[in-house]
């Protein structure tokens, strides 16, 4: 049998065909706009992820046995609000998890209501990306939308819904909403009263590899897929990564250098960190994780490449870079504010340390090292926990950089396994509908089966301790310019 792993990404839609044993057939990916009407806004129109991935799919099968396609699943960007009215039409566009107007409410929740009661109803704390803060955004400046709404979902969802007909949503998605009861996997009464809204609005949960339901008729016609075709809840974007990069049970880590930057730590245990600078989630396998995650990440060097020095040329560019560890020049890679572990929207890039011996390559490593070193903040928040971490995947576009893996492995001190197939959440998607249709008796087995580390990056200890002096100054720099933050906004 055949299966369709669909990552619902920020810029665009990247759909994977996965056979029985894991074996991709192929990959298409397919992009649509993406909306800045205010500044600090970030808006998409879930009528184009709908389109883009339907004419994805067609695609996608062009060539296989179609009648083979047994089951689609998703791994998606997290956090975005889409509302529907009565009709299940779209009331207006979805503002997305890096979308950062929402402070006001953020603020509200986190200072009125209270970090403790949060954490104690949803085990996390309010962020300005988070869903429920942008409910009350809603609520508060487009009170006509917030009186249409029939039906709140994830981006994700609303193409399971499109797909299948079913308002649904899955645990490990619905844990970056701020409505979920994460510890036992329900939605928080307390929450949603918070935000005005009732559970009948809220769509049925599933675990990441439940079946939803099956393939609207028309659409198997459309396509030339079966009727019986599963559609299956999926994960969220970080969630689905972790297991197609096996990152799955307990004590594993995976990071994403993605659009946004993760560490993901799964374990078999709930746990909340005390300080909640890691959202503590439900995890696609059943189980839990602990997540710490950064807005910009691999979009810090598309930034640095395309805007600011206009090349296309990253490996040209990387292949300058000599001198590791010994870099003088700091980059604060808060482009669009900061989540893990700061929590502060107002924080913006910044770099220090420049000199008139700086050079290009100089602020090229500076960026790069930058991401690394803000991962490893949260990093250090795992640690505090008692978590002992020795090894780490990587996934997402910029774990396709052989300088960055290496920057990875020394400034966080772990080894860094590659894996064969780096797809990720597509993956990911593919092997939650597999499990879905009893290909494999678990997620943890699939993982097993599916899941090859083919090279491991090993940290250099003369290397590692260069950078341990860095992180080290690194680490001091947010804390003295933090405050200024505020008022050059």
């Amino acid at each position: 049998m055949l299966y369709i792993g669909v990552d619902l990404g920020t810029s665009a839609v990247k759909l994977l065909l996965m056979d029985a044993e894991g074996k991709i057939q192929k990959i298409v990916s397919r992009e649509y706009p993406l909306s800045f009407p205010h500044p600090g806004w970030s808006e998409q129109n879930p009528e184009d992820w709908w389109k883009q991935s339907l004419e994805g799919i067609k695609e996608l099968t062009a060539e296989c046995d179609k009648s083979q396609v047994a089951g689609i699943s998703f791994g998606g960007q997290m956090h975005g609000l889409v509302i529907l009215n009565e009709k299940d039409e779209v009331i207006r566009p979805a503002i997305l998890w890096n979308d950062g107007r929402t402070g006001k409410e953020t603020d509200y929740l986190n200072q009125v209501i209270g970090k403790e009661k949060l954490s104690e109803y949803t085990a996390n704390i309010a962020f300005a990306g988070f869903t429920a803060p942008k409910i009350l955004w809603v609520k508060e400046h487009e009170p006509e939308n917030f009186k249409k709404i029939k039906k709140i979902m994830l981006p994700k969802d609303y193409l399971a819904y499109k797909l299948s007909g079913v308002h649904c949503s899955d645990m490990s998605d619905a844990s970056g909403m701020l409505l979920l009861d994460v510890k036992n996997r329900c939605w928080s009464k307390e929450m949603l009263d918070i935000c005005g809204i009732s559970e009948e609005q809220m769509p049925e949960l599933f675990e990441s590899y439940e079946t939803v339901g099956t393939l609207k008729p028309e659409l198997a016609e459309e396509l030339g897929i079966p009727a019986s075709c599963k559609i299956v809840a999926g994960a969220g974007d970080n969630a689905a990564a972790a297991v197609g990069t096996g990152t799955v049970g307990d004590g594993r880590c995976n990071i994403s250098l993605g659009t946004s930057g993760t560490i993901f730590i799964s374990s078999k245990e709930f746990g909340v960190d005390p300080y909640n600078a890691l959202h503590a989630f439900a995890h696609a396998d059943g189980n839990y994780h602990l997540m710490g995650c950064m807005l910009s990440a691999a979009s810090c060097n598309k930034w640095w490449m395309d805007e600011i020095i206009g090349t296309a040329d990253y490996a040209g560019e990387q292949a300058k870079i000599t001198k590791l560890g010994e870099n003088n020049v700091f980059f604060l890679p808060y482009l669009m504010g900061e989540r893990s572990p700061h929590n502060n929207p107002n924080a913006r890039g910044t770099f220090i340390g420049l000199t008139m011996d700086s050079t290009r390559a100089d602020m090229t490593q500076a960026v790069l090292e930058g991401v690394a070193f803000a991962i490893r903040d949260s990093f250090e928040v795992a640690k505090s926990l008692g978590i002992q971490i020795e090894r780490t995947k990587i996934c997402g576009g910029g774990a396709k950089s052989p300088l960055w893996k290496k920057m990875i492995a020394n400034i966080l001190n772990v080894k860094v396994d590659v894996i064969e197939a780096e797809e990720g959440p597509a993956l990911g998607g593919a092997m939650l509908a597999a499990v879905a249709n009893g290909e494999y008796a678990s997620v943890e087995e699939a993982a097993e089966k599916i899941v090859k580390v083919i090279d491991t990056v090993e940290p250099e200890p003369e290397l590692a301790a260069k950078y341990e002096e860095k992180y080290r100054k690194f680490a001091k720099i947010y804390p003295t310019v933090k405050e200024l933050f505020g008022e050059i906004i």
